[in-house]
């Protein structure tokens, strides 16, 4: 495993740049162990629901994780407003990073990570795998 630090820019979309930079990489599975900063868009699907709900105003980033794989990434975040009210959820594409965001990634480069229909779940779920099986 090695760390490797990001930091995004104003107008940066953050789960755009993440799925990215495993691509930039040339590396097939990563984990987010940690993210803060602020957002003045959020979009996040709430648990149960199909469609993102977007937030709007100044929102700090409370808690960031995720698993990167080659086909994209499982994110879930809680943000806080103005008043302190905090959500959470599934991160959608379309968060836009308002002052920074300073995320910490844990690379696996023996690794490969994918996402794969499970009869069980009944969603795409993560798939671990050896990147070059012997």
């Amino acid at each position: 495993m090695q760390a490797y630090p990001l930091r995004l820019s104003p107008g940066d979309d953050l789960r755009l740049v993440l799925e990215n930079a495993l691509r930039q990489l040339g590396l097939q599975a990563a984990f987010v162990i940690q993210g803060i900063g602020s957002l003045s868009v959020a979009q996040l699907r709430f648990a149960g629901v199909d469609l993102p709900t977007e937030l709007r105003g100044d929102l700090e980033i409370l808690t960031l994780g995720s698993s990167l794989s080659v086909d994209g990434a499982h994110l879930h975040m809680s943000v806080s407003d103005s008043r302190g009210s905090v959500s959470g959820g599934h991160v959608a594409h379309g968060c836009v990073v308002r002052t920074t965001a300073e995320i910490l990634l844990a690379l696996l480069p023996d690794h490969r990570f994918s996402r794969e229909h499970d009869p069980q779940s009944g969603f795409l779920e993560l798939s671990i795998g050896a990147r070059n099986p012997k």
